[in-house]
């Protein structure tokens, strides 16, 4: 595995949470208080730190992103 957080077996790059919060410009807490609620992106932890694979996270984002339109649709699909 090299230190980018790539691994050799195709499982994809890895995020800590700090750098989640820092990608999405919102605090730690915020990311914490999402996943206490379910709203947050599914993650993993290595020892005590919290990871997420960066393809979790895309397909959390689009959630929220659908969520959104609906929203503002109305609910029409």
């Amino acid at each position: 595995m090299d230190s980018g957080g790539t691994s050799d077996a195709g499982h994809g790059n890895y995020v800590s949470l700090a750098e989640l919060a820092a990608q999405l410009k919102v605090s730690v807490q915020t990311i914490y208080d999402l996943r206490s609620k379910g709203l947050g992106p599914r993650g993993f932890r290595v020892g005590t730190q919290l990871r997420f694979r960066e393809s979790e996270i895309d397909a959390w984002v689009e959630r929220m992103e659908q969520a959104d339109e609906q929203r503002d649709t109305g609910g029409a699909a």
